[in-house]
């Protein structure tokens, strides 16, 4: 299974960054990224800046522009067009792939219409780093209150490689109605564990160990113990 490193809005900071390097095992100068912006185009309001804010790295969610030794994008809609043996070698011979934000139904969809999702557990030394939705696509499910691209089953679940959800965005003056009362309200009808978590957290996953990264603020709702 990969190594997992689920941010809210990107490597915001020092304790974020140094997770990052430890999971790539080596300095970030020295490690190949593929971005994938897919997830930018499926919000009800997206445009086509917000992609291309992501792949080069003008976003204000560091991934992108981190210093990576090269980076190149990987376009889920793109790959049932091309060959897979092509598009496959190109994710096993990169060090990490960088999953943009946006809606996570509509990246769970291409994830799996792509086959994507299908190679990702077959990875163990590929470092996986979510951007909002795309740290959500790896969650059992994402909630009523995260749905905005409908799939045609009507559901919320995405591709459940981790065992927990995520109300990402705790707090942020952009997205009022993320408070923690509503984040409680929201972890109430998941049916699991389930993180809330800021701009100054990430969610890292190594042989299914979770560690919460965090210079910020964030919660833990629906545990057993």
């Amino acid at each position: 299974m990969m190594k997992l490193l689920l941010t809210d809005s990107g490597v915001k900071n020092a304790r974020i960054q140094d997770a990052l390097v430890d999971l790539l095992g080596k300095p970030i100068a020295e490690s190949s990224a593929l971005c994938v912006p897919t997830a930018g185009y499926g919000a009800p309001d997206a445009d086509p800046g917000g992609p291309w804010r992501f792949i080069s790295g003008r976003s204000p969610h560091p991934m992108i522009g981190l210093g990576w030794k090269s980076v190149g994008v990987l376009e889920l809609t793109a790959l049932p067009g091309i060959e897979k043996a092509r598009w496959v070698s190109w994710v096993r011979e990169a060090d990490a792939l960088l999953v943009n934000g946006g809606d996570a139904l509509y990246l769970g969809h291409w994830m799996r219409k792509s086959g994507l999702a299908e190679l990702l557990p077959s990875l163990p030394d590929m470092v996986y780093v979510g951007l909002s939705a795309g740290s959500m696509v790896m969650t059992p499910r994402i909630g009523e209150h995260f749905v905005g691209w409908e799939p045609t089953s009507g559901e919320d679940s995405t591709l459940g490689l981790v065992d927990f959800s995520i109300f990402p965005h705790l707090d942020h003056p952009a997205c009022p109605e993320n408070t923690m009362a509503e984040a409680e309200r929201w972890a109430a009808g998941i049916g699991g564990p389930a993180y809330a978590i800021d701009e100054q957290t990430a969610i890292k996953v190594v042989d299914g160990a979770v560690e919460v990264v965090s210079q910020g603020h964030w919660k833990l709702f629906n545990t057993t113990s």
